[in-house]
């Protein structure tokens, strides 16, 4: 009877860790049904910037490769990466980013609320991502403690938002936006160099710049319509950092050739 009776809350207990990893697994896809809906958003918003957060988190991902993160890390990279921006799309900066004329002071002012805007739009979803709203807050803080919002420093950054910070700046640099023009691949670089160990995690700098991983952002930029995929250091087409859960897809999908049917025997 009791051999019966243990069998019998053994397998209730199995039933319910069941039940609950079932829902646990209902929440995450919820939870990524919410980011990738927040991507469209962007793009809906600005075209522009729904492009460049995707080449943000393209590079960030070949950064975060090369510190040697791991594969949960950098996830977590990717998601800082492609919503660091998304506080851009408020509406009381709308007007200001799709103004072509040069920035003013109060426009510069403006914007520079987007981290805490941003952070803000992605607190709800902290129990799914517990980083991804802090990383957003902090990606235009500073290694010497002088960026903002909060003016954090040095390791005091997270890592995301430290390597977000620098992949953002290069391509900030190398794409003409609105308000600037792109500028030279040896700009970008000098202007990384020059913000090494005041504005940026100068280790992270360092291997940015180097050989490696310039090859991998390389290969990047010469198929900028080869969105979602990138090449590891042997030169290999990878998909992006493995995330069974959320994985965010092209702007413009390509299209699908019509699946024939297949013809049962009658």
């Amino acid at each position: 009877m009791l051999a019966i009776f243990q069998f019998a809350v053994g397998a209730a207990a199995a039933l319910l860790a069941m039940r609950q990893r079932r829902i646990y697994q209902q929440a995450l896809r919820l939870g990524s049904a919410t980011l990738e809906t927040l991507l469209n958003a962007i793009d809906a918003n600005d075209e522009d910037t729904g492009q460049h957060v995707r080449r943000v988190a393209q590079y960030a991902l070949e950064l975060a490769d090369a510190a040697g993160l791991s594969e949960h890390e950098k996830r977590s990279v990717e998601r800082v990466a492609l919503f660091h921006d998304i506080g851009k799309i408020h509406e009381a900066l709308f007007d200001i980013l799709h103004d072509p004329s040069k920035l003013s002071p109060d426009a510069k002012r403006a914007i520079m609320t987007h981290p805490l805007r941003g952070a803000e739009v992605l607190e709800p979803l902290c129990a799914f991502y517990p980083d991804l709203s802090a990383g957003v807050l902090a990606h235009h803080e500073r290694w010497d403690g002088r960026g903002y919002p909060r003016g954090r420093k040095g390791r005091h950054i997270p890592q995301a938002a430290r390597i977000v910070a620098i992949v953002d700046a290069f391509d900030a640099i190398t794409h003409r936006r609105r308000y600037s023009r792109a500028r030279s691949l040896r700009e970008a670089r000098e202007a990384l160099l020059a913000g090494r160990g005041t504005q940026f995690d100068p280790d992270l700098v360092d291997l940015f710049l180097s050989p490696v991983v310039q090859e991998s952002i390389a290969k990047i930029r010469v198929e900028p319509g080869d969105r979602g995929k990138r090449h590891n250091r042997r030169g290999e087409r990878v998909q992006s950092a493995p995330d069974l859960i959320f994985r965010w897809r092209p702007a413009k999908p390509a299209r699908r050739s019509p699946r024939r049917r297949r013809r049962t025997a009658s």
